[in-house]
């Protein structure tokens, strides 16, 4: 094979050209995709901790006033704000707290407690309201035990009566030495007549009972009185009982009045009645009866001589006549309720519609018809 030399100015050319050439234009890589922003998953936002959310006063005095703090924490990572603290009832008061805390950061709500007169064991809430998304409302306790040196259970003595009745109300009310010492009571003074108080000694010098019963009286106006006995105790030198009596009708009727719905019914309806007796003796009923037309009426006696029920059956388009007093009466043996009566009340039916009058009326008469249209 024969060969051609290259002639070296032609190979300084094609050099030449070659490095002054432009290179080819090369696509820029598109730039990496956005992507979305990283949320932390373990955020815990505002998070109220309190270190103890139950409180025991333990022995409380009776009237004693005790007071105690609730610590807490933001143990979060944003701001804790507290939005209300709500106490149970009057003897507990929250005091000022801190509105907002910080993430980390601790604070209290102190907390107010007053002891009443009565008695035993005493349990309270407290409701703290934060915006803590997982427990926006969180509830505190405090408790403890009201102690009395001498304690009168119950402190209130109520007997419930009626004009019968009342001669034979009585109530109990238990006295209880918490001290060391023995007791010793006075006998009891009554500041009201309708009342009379015995003292028994149960167990000597550590409990005794005593037994309060009502005497009937002309005037009953006066239904509470106060009953004092002084004691050997020198944290509790006297004692104070209150008495009552809480009269009672010796006759309740349930419903008081028959409420219909407006006239004329639209179906027949049926309204029961119960009438209780608490005397001292029995009581009869008869003759149930409503003065009104196709009314019919059934009396039965659950309960001889003390419970009563009547039904009223009104018919389909029953209605109270314009001017009518509508009333269900039953008669009764007892001299003091010889006729016991239930109302009946009824609205009356709609008024109707008067036609137009005038010349309005004669207009509308002359109209003439609407023409009929296209079909």
């Amino acid at each position: 094979m024969k060969t051609h030399a290259l002639n070296p100015a032609l190979v300084l050319f094609l050099i030449v050209a070659g490095a002054a050439a432009p290179k080819a234009e090369q696509t820029p890589s598109p730039p990496p995709a956005a992507t979305a922003m990283t949320v932390p998953t373990n955020a815990l936002g505002p998070k109220i901790q309190f270190a103890e959310p139950v409180h025991d006063f333990g022995k409380i005095g009776a009237g004693e006033t005790v007071k105690c703090d609730f610590v807490f924490t933001n143990g979060g990572d944003a701001l804790l704000e507290i939005s209300n603290v709500l106490t149970t009832c009057g003897c507990t008061t929250a005091g000022d707290w801190p509105r907002q805390l910080e993430p980390g950061k601790t604070g209290s709500i102190p907390i107010q407690f007053h002891a009443t007169t009565f008695g035993g064991p005493v349990f309270k809430t407290v409701t703290v309201t934060s915006n803590d998304k997982e427990q926006p409302a969180v509830v505190l306790q405090i408790k403890g035990t009201i102690w009395k040196p001498v304690d009168a259970i119950p402190q209130f003595a109520v007997m419930y009566a009626n004009a019968e009745t009342v001669a034979d109300a009585k109530a109990t009310v238990r006295i209880v030495n918490n001290e060391e010492q023995p007791l010793t009571l006075s006998a009891p003074e009554c500041n009201n007549s309708l009342f009379t108080a015995e003292l028994k000694t149960n167990q000597p010098g550590k409990e005794f009972e005593l037994l309060i019963k009502a005497v009937p009286q002309t005037n009953m106006a006066n239904l509470q009185g106060q009953i004092t006995l002084k004691t050997s105790s020198t944290n509790a030198p006297v004692l104070n009982i209150t008495a009552m009596v809480v009269m009672q009708p010796l006759v309740t009727v349930s419903p008081p009045q028959i409420n219909l719905p407006a006239a004329p019914l639209p179906d027949k309806l049926t309204y029961g009645v119960s009438i209780r007796y608490s005397g001292t003796n029995v009581m009869a009923l008869s003759d149930p009866v409503v003065n009104a037309k196709d009314v019919a009426v059934e009396l039965k006696e659950p309960e001889p001589g003390r419970a009563f029920n009547v039904a009223v059956n009104f018919p389909a388009g029953f209605e109270v006549a314009p001017g009518q007093t509508a009333e269900l009466s039953v008669k009764s043996n007892h001299p003091d309720f010889p006729v016991i009566k239930v109302p009946i009340v009824q609205p009356p039916r709609p008024a109707a519609v008067a036609p137009p009058s005038g010349p309005a009326a004669v207009s509308a008469q002359s109209a003439p018809p609407s023409p009929a249209a296209d079909k």
